[in-house]
């Protein structure tokens, strides 16, 4: 038989205080005015000197408060008319436990945050701007970005708490004076901020009556490949970073060092293509009266890889020939097989093969026939382009638009009313054959619809949870559709980002864009009448 067995014989006193002192807990046996009769081990320890229950808490049931630096925890349970037991629990680790899940609650949220704003942009002077800003804000009182050296010249950009951003330039050596900088830019591990003199660095690194720094923190910002620059956190309060802090610190760093890198790579491959593809982009579309113009290029990832991607807008010109029709207001987009110098330069030539041959015929369909005639080699019959030309004409409040396509993906129309529609104008590739076959198609588009004209590059791709899913026409159509209302400029912004976010940082190919809209009617009061569906 087990259990509990009930004895006559009470068992001896010390027995009785030996299992009160086994107990983590305080317990107090307390009569009716809260005088202290008995006290276990707990008891001395937590609340040493006390007499009565009354000196801690005037709560006749609970209390919760803190005392000689511990929170305390106490219940009542009666035990008689004249006698109530206490029982008080330190719960010093309770807290701190909890204490520690919320610091790492805000530790998580604080990198999510982080990571969410350094990669809103691709240009470098704000992911490096937004990267002091988060860093004094979260991290320490001030913080300074240096990045790497150039000409014996370091540019830096730092903030402090509460204030905007400053930029400056250092000269190299100076920057060698800051204790540990020069491995950080080197991308050494980081020196445990300890270790470092605080009184080295250079009173011009911070802002003026910022104060004595009473602790220091350097680390890299880890690149690609090589080291983006190095973040300095100086602290106001005495006492080297915790482990805890510099563990965030490297942890933010190498966010933001990715972020800036990702930065500098985009504007290099930027600048590579620019150089290369100066007469294929133009740097502004015209402006045309009764239409709303936006476009975009994103170059494929690899600097080197330099595709045919382009787009154009020509309004309404007369044409140079006798008997040839007038070239009504037309718009371009073009892609161009293959990669690199020769894709660019076959580009060019089809891009200016066409602004000539629109002069003489402005129509479409015979626009194509003859610019693939112009541009058949046949000493090469490898090289090819796919495109889709639209020439639009006023029609009332709206445009009358005739597309025809070489082999391109068919534009899509975002109707003012909802919905997306293909334009069914098909044909075969550009430069390979003799004649062609091309298929024209005729819409309108009323106010506030939009006409978009993109490359193959757009929905093919390869992103998502695997990294290997192609983006997708349907895909396509359903993230144009949730771009009801938005001006043309906010479309094409809206989808660039949409698909950088599905390929997070993969590769893909060259991705053109034209998006054009026909402004949506203006009511008496000065509103689109959208926005009252909006406000609904």
């Amino acid at each position: 038989m087990t259990g509990i067995r009930n004895v006559s014989t009470p068992p001896p006193t010390h027995l009785l205080h030996a299992v009160l002192d086994a107990t983590a807990e305080a317990v107090l046996l307390c009569d009716d005015q809260g005088t202290i009769l008995l006290a276990n081990a707990a008891a001395h320890r937590l609340l040493p000197g006390l007499l009565t229950i009354r000196e801690i808490t005037d709560d006749p049931d609970s209390f919760d408060r803190e005392l000689h630096g511990r929170p305390l925890r106490g219940r009542r349970q009666p035990v008689d008319d004249a006698h109530d037991v206490w029982t008080v629990h330190d719960c010093t680790d309770e807290t701190a436990r909890l204490a520690a899940i919320a610091e790492e609650r805000e530790r998580t949220a604080f990198l999510v945050e982080a990571s969410r704003r350094l990669s809103a942009s691709l240009h470098r002077g704000r992911c490096v701007r937004t990267t002091v800003e988060l860093a004094a804000a979260h991290l320490a009182d001030a913080a300074v970005v240096v990045l790497p050296p150039a000409r014996h010249r370091v540019e830096w950009v730092r903030a402090v708490t509460g204030s905007r951003f400053e930029t400056g330039v250092m000269k190299e050596r100076d920057a060698e004076s800051v204790p540990g900088l020069s491995e950080a830019l080197a991308g050494f591990p980081p020196v445990p901020s300890r270790w470092l003199d605080q009184t080295q660095v250079p009173a011009s690194l911070l802002p003026a009556g910022f104060g004595e720094i009473g602790a220091l923190l350097v680390t890299p910002l880890p690149g690609n490949g090589v080291p983006a620059g190095a973040l300095i956190l100086a602290r106001r309060a005495p006492g080297a970073f915790a482990e805890s802090e510099e563990l965030q610190a490297r942890i933010f760093a190498a966010r933001a060092g990715g972020a800036i890198s990702a930065a500098v790579l985009y504007q290099d491959q930027v600048e590579t293509t620019a150089i290369l593809q100066a007469d294929l982009l133009p740097p502004d579309l015209p402006h045309i009266d009764g239409l709303e113009l936006a476009g975009a290029y994103r170059p494929a990832k690899d600097a080197a890889r330099i595709g045919g991607d382009f787009y154009d807008a020509y309004p309404r010109t007369p044409s140079l020939s006798p008997s040839g029709t007038d070239a009504e207001t037309m718009v371009v987009l073009g892609d161009v097989v293959g990669k690199g110098p020769k894709a660019a330069v076959l580009a060019g030539k089809v891009r200016q093969t066409l602004r000539a041959l629109r002069l003489l015929e402005g129509r479409p369909e015979p626009l194509l026939r003859v610019l693939n005639q112009a541009l058949m080699d046949p000493r090469d019959r490898t090289r090819f382009v796919t495109m889709v030309l639209a020439s639009m004409v006023r029609d009332g409040d709206g445009w009358r638009v005739t597309a025809a396509s070489g082999g391109h993906p068919p534009p899509l129309i975002l109707r003012a009313r909802g919905g997306v529609e293909a334009v069914p104008a098909r044909g075969t590739l550009i430069g390979v054959t003799g004649p062609i076959r091309v298929e024209t198609a005729t819409v309108r588009l009323g106010p506030g619809d939009l006409l978009l004209l993109y490359s193959d590059g757009l929905f093919e791709a390869r992103g998502g949870v695997g990294g290997r899913d192609a983006y997708g026409e349907d895909r396509l159509a359903d993230s144009l559709a949730s771009c009801r209302d938005m001006p043309a400029a906010a479309v094409v912004e809206r989808l660039e980002q949409l698909v950088s976010d599905w390929i997070n940082g993969a590769g893909h190919d060259d991705i053109a864009m034209l998006a054009v809209r026909v402004p949506p009617r203006i009511s008496e009061n000065g509103y689109h009448p959208a926005s009252f569906r909006r406000a609904r």
